[in-house]
């Protein structure tokens, strides 16, 4: 079990790495930007991956009726998600020392890795919404107004993961290393509680 509980502890303080690093990141590539125009979407915020990219993708969003990308204090997710992630960070390690002292079994190391799992699910949906809302709530008024063949007014919406092509522009959208950081210590946890699983069933078992 100690094994476990020390994984346990360590597993969530990978999660701190979301302090430091982009969340996921959204590129935008077209002939005239031999340098791709990119954003990074922080668990606090948003910022261009080079120095005039948020500037640059609001010039050419105000063309065709996007609203400029949202400052900190405009979204109650930037304020609120380091507060969330800074609790389960606290409460993972916790849980694994007192796991470590046999205060806890395995179920609760199992139990903090879904209640994580829920929360990024929620987190991935709320995010989709914002991508939604921000693709598809366009200015009447905007001085480039494109329609579909079928003459429906066109949207702009990021894809939430993966490629798509959007008038000249190649757009991606992928995890950046703070997610994948938050991976590797979500596994980290899982593994605890298989191995505390198992150590129980050893324990259990007739000699």
């Amino acid at each position: 079990m100690k094994k476990a509980s020390i994984l346990m502890s360590l597993g969530p303080l990978f999660l701190l790495g979301l302090y430091v690093f982009p969340l996921w990141k959204i590129m935008l590539g077209a002939p005239q930007y031999p340098d791709p125009l990119g954003l990074n979407i922080h668990i606090n915020g948003l910022k261009g991956v080079n120095e005039f990219d948020i500037q640059n993708i609001d010039g050419l969003n105000h063309y065709i009726g996007m609203h400029t990308l949202p400052k900190a204090e405009d979204m109650w997710e930037f304020g609120t998600f380091p507060t969330i992630i800074g609790i389960m960070v606290a409460l993972g390690v916790l849980i694994g020392l007192l796991g470590y002292f046999n205060k806890v079994s395995y179920k609760w190391f199992l139990g903090w890795f879904f209640l994580m799992s829920i929360m990024g699910i929620l987190g991935m949906y709320d995010f989709n919404e914002w991508l939604v809302d921000y693709g598809t709530d366009l200015d009447p008024n905007a001085i480039m107004k494109l329609t579909n063949p079928d003459g429906t007014p066109m949207t702009y919406k990021p894809p939430l993961l993966g490629h798509v092509k959007m008038l000249n522009f190649d757009v991606t959208s992928l995890p950046a290393l703070g997610a994948w950081l938050m991976f590797v210590g979500m596994t980290l946890t899982l593994i605890a509680g298989f191995l505390g699983w198992k150590n129980l069933k050893k324990l259990k078992s007739p000699a």
